[in-house]
């Protein structure tokens, strides 16, 4: 959807998007799981993996899969694996996928298993949550995204991944609120701006941004030294699909990467897809023939404010599924 016609159908104001400096999102018209399953078909196709060959499935979320008391992985695992191994769901806000990359790693570490699949998927809407105002400085798109993680083989390798928490700061997603007895029933659509206010006005809250500050430093600072390179040796910078604004306070005029090593000029067009943004950055980069072999990828995630991520992962080879690459080519990021 263009932003020009959700201000038009008054579905947002156009202050903020002049704000955030985006040119549409994604909507989508099936259900967040469905969305999954054909993600994960086509993960498993380009991967070469067999169902056989999958020890794990993961599935992040970050709000309402359509159902109540229900196993949405499961249902991923029927529809696009049918194996019996291990599904299991994991609701870590926006760095839902990243979190899964790190148990899906450590359980191929530690078990010997051959691939893992990881799949993401939200669908936001109203009556639950505005998708254009429940969280200031981002908009949140539909859409699904999956990525197979195995050992021994594929276009990237994992070089690190470091996944680090604050647990001061898991009041900024629930303010002053009083714990309810069924989703929705505080307040309806979900807002992320009035809880984070109520946190902001509290001593504790006025700590916040050093703490945020603190740790994504931490986290980055680990990742880059455990893969042995610093940010110069970076040649794209994978991060959440948020507006202008907050992308530059949090990532790019904070640790100096330059916009153009970044998919900002095709994420402003999506939005942020909860738990996905990370794995659909990667996908956009390879499919489009963007990053090739001996280049390096920074993946970077927040979850809530209270969660983040880094991991740094090296270009090994040209997948049969990427556009061609040549000297010259401007690619459309």
């Amino acid at each position: 959807m263009p932003a020009e016609r959700a201000v038009a159908e008054g579905l947002v104001e156009p202050e903020i998007v002049r704000r955030a400096q985006v040119t549409g999102v994604t909507v989508a018209d099936r259900s967040a799981p469905d969305m999954a399953v054909d993600a994960a078909r086509e993960a498993m196709a380009r991967s070469g993996c067999a169902p056989g060959d999958i020890s794990l499935l993961l599935h992040a979320s970050s709000y309402y899969q359509g159902h109540d008391m229900w196993a949405p992985a499961s249902y991923v695992q029927r529809l696009a694996v049918g194996n019996h191994c291990p599904a299991m769901e994991l609701r870590q806000t926006s760095n839902g996928g990243m979190a899964a990359l790190e148990l899906a790693a450590a359980h191929l570490l530690g078990t010997g298993g051959t691939a893992a699949l990881l799949t993401t998927a939200d669908r936001f809407g109203l009556p639950g949550i505005d998708r254009w105002r429940s969280d200031e400085g981002t908009v949140l798109a539909d859409g699904a995204t999956a990525l197979v993680l195995a050992r021994g083989s594929g276009f990237a390798q994992l070089r690190s991944l470091v996944l680090l928490s604050e647990p001061e700061l898991e009041r900024m997603h629930r303010g002053e609120d009083p714990f309810a007895l069924a989703p929705l029933s505080v307040r309806s659509p979900l807002s992320v701006v009035e809880t984070t206010k109520a946190y902001l006005r509290s001593p504790e809250g006025q700590r916040s941004v050093v703490l945020m500050a603190a740790r994504q430093r931490e986290s980055v600072a680990r990742a880059l030294e455990e893969a042995d390179t610093g940010l110069a040796g970076v040649d794209w910078f994978v991060l959440p699909h948020f507006g202008r604004r907050r992308l530059d306070v949090n990532y790019t005029r904070r640790m100096g990467i330059d916009p153009a090593r970044t998919l900002w000029s095709w994420s402003r067009g999506v939005g942020h897809l909860g738990a996905g943004d990370q794995f659909a950055g990667l996908t956009r980069l390879v499919e489009t023939g963007a990053v090739r072999p001996g280049q390096r990828c920074l993946l970077l995630g927040v979850g809530g404010g209270f969660t983040w991520s880094a991991a740094v992962l090296d270009i090994l080879d040209v997948p049969e599924w990427t556009a061609p690459f040549s000297a010259g080519t401007q690619v459309d990021l």
